[in-house]
């Protein structure tokens, strides 16, 4: 135990070294990991002898992937984004896969492998773009949304493509006569699985999350304990474990809790991607890498260039302005973790072999490399490029004014603890046609404030990555009723490093605390008892 214990340490602080060239490069993580992963593997140090507690984490961390992916599964998006969530999304998965397949039956390989590497081109890294967009403050513009709608779908047809693959492995295992029998038992059993979680979503998981969210660890520790749980169970089924987990993670999706989860547990999910990184890339060989360039470079062409401009087309038609499809249209430029997952599941299978796996890990190195500059750069891109995207447009765009009325669910105010302070100040701002969200970190409160059919969420102002999700897109003023000094300084922090525009209002008991919130870049300091004292004096004085 103590020789792997020594041999993790050593392989994270080689991961740790090259990521921070990665950094200095501007390249993804992803691309760092894989990079020491074949620094580590055979082609390398051959550090890598630990194989089987390297793909024991390297499980869990897809296992969590797909449990946020599913947590995160939120039908709302696809609604009001309407018809162009899943035309984008449909479309460029159809138009990608057909002509992948295409390409590489033109390129020599057997209709299988150029079924999957046909298919693994399709899909877009949801991680790498969700980031980016954050980090841009484009997450919540319409081309933004757009974007995680389809990627959305992405995510959908991905998880059905390894359902779909799953049984096909396990149907070809069967003699010839029983294939189909085979195949249907595993639809059954897909069916099944599928009726019990609806039943649990609807009447175990609701009482159960709000038990559990009186403490934030506990909840937390829950949702763990649920992934696994039901990613053993569709592997028990003859599913993969990333099924069960992208299951489970839809099953808590529809709580006030998915936030709070989800923010929790990106820091566990990428620290266990990192090891499947590091087991795809020290599985790879430099001298099979060095036959598969040629073909990865015209797919990674076909990706930079041919996603990009069939989501435009598409928008185009669909009536939208050539800027917001361009700029949507650069977010699959590129292949996810999703096409190395399902490229590993088809060798696992016996579809593939490791000259497959390695063109396609190959294409998602340029492809994510590629891309990422692209969308860094993606307004002076745009600058030069308009006059040619000219042609992808309708004379009159006229589809984007019909997402004027989304704006009618967008918070105004946001504002930190529904105790009565809280709730009189958002009665008060509602009744003034001010559009308020509610986070307070009490289970009951959120449930109680739901019921009186107030835009509520569960969630803690001291939470740097809970903060990031909250839907702060023009959001005027952020209100925190919160008494503790701490809370109010963290999220004072957490704000200002993340560029936030409006305004902050925080909430202070004595001439201390309102002085040291003020100097830390609040706006406005409220005092509840001294603002009611002078307000009384106002009051007795006039009468």
């Amino acid at each position: 135990m103590e020789s792997v214990f020594v041999e993790i340490a050593a392989m994270l602080a080689v991961v740790t070294l090259i990521a921070s060239v990665g950094l200095m490069l501007k390249q993804p993580l992803i691309v760092a990991f894989i990079a020491a992963g074949i620094l580590l593997g055979p082609s390398g140090l051959s550090w890598v002898e630990s194989t089987d507690e390297v793909e024991l984490l390297a499980q869990m961390g897809i296992a969590l992937l797909l449990f946020v992916v599913g947590l995160k599964l939120d039908l709302h998006i696809i609604r009001t984004m309407g018809p162009v969530a899943l035309a984008t999304g449909l479309g460029q998965v159809l138009f990608t896969s057909v002509f992948g397949f295409l390409i590489a039956l033109g390129l020599g390989m057997s209709p299988v492998a150029a079924l999957y590497v046909g298919v693994a081109l399709t899909f877009s890294s949801t991680i790498i773009i969700v980031k980016l967009l954050s980090d841009k403050k484009e997450i919540d513009a319409l081309h933004g949304r757009i974007a995680v709608g389809f990627l959305i779908v992405q995510d959908i047809v991905v998880v059905l493509v390894m359902i779909g693959l799953t049984a096909l492995g396990a149907g070809t295992d069967a003699e010839a006569g029983n294939l189909a029998v085979e195949m249907l038992w595993v639809l059954l059993k897909g069916i099944a699985m599928l009726g019990v979680v609806a039943l649990l979503m609807k009447y175990v998981v609701p009482m159960v999350t709000r038990h559990m969210a009186q403490s934030s660890e506990l909840l937390v520790l829950f949702a763990i304990a649920w992934a696994v749980a039901l990613a053993t169970l569709g592997d028990m089924l003859g599913f993969s474990k990333e099924v069960g987990a992208f299951l489970a993670g839809v099953s808590l999706a529809s709580t006030p809790f998915r936030e709070v989860i989800g923010a929790r547990l990106v820091s566990l999910r990428d620290f266990l991607l990192l090891f499947f990184f590091i087991e795809l890339g020290s599985g790879l060989e430099i001298a099979s890498l060095g036959a598969q360039i040629g073909p990865a470079l015209i797919f990674s062409a076909f990706v930079l260039l041919g996603n990009p401009l069939i989501v435009v087309i598409i928008m185009g038609i669909m009536g939208y302005r050539k800027r917001t499809a361009f700029l949507a249209g650069l977010t699959v430029a590129q292949i996810s973790e999703f096409s190395l997952i399902l490229a590993a599941l088809g060798l696992s299978l016996g579809h593939l072999d490791s000259d497959t796996v390695g063109l396609i890990t190959l294409v998602g190195l340029i492809t994510i490399s590629g891309s990422t500059y692209m969308i860094l750069y993606s307004h002076p891109l745009y600058d030069r490029l308009a006059p040619l995207l000219s042609v992808f447009e309708r004379k009159h765009p006229y589809r984007e004014g019909e997402y004027d009325t989304d704006e009618a669910v967008r918070p105004d105010i946001v504002i930190f603890g529904l105790g009565r302070y809280g709730c009189g100040i958002a009665d008060k701002l509602k009744a003034r046609g001010s559009k308020v969200l509610g986070v307070d970190i009490d289970p009951e409160v959120v449930r109680l404030q739901a019921s009186e059919h107030m835009q509520v969420c569960f969630g803690d102002a001291e939470d740097p990555e809970f903060l990031e999700t909250l839907p702060l897109f023009k959001v005027t003023w952020i209100v925190s009723t919160a008494r503790e000094r701490d809370v109010n300084m963290s999220m004072l922090k957490t704000l200002k490093r993340e560029g936030f525009t409006g305004k902050i209002a925080v909430t202070a008991h004595n001439t201390r605390d309102a002085a040291l919130l003020t100097s830390a870049g609040a706006d406005l300091v409220l005092r509840p008892f001294a603002d009611a004292a002078n307000q009384a004096v106002e009051w007795l004085l006039e009468t």
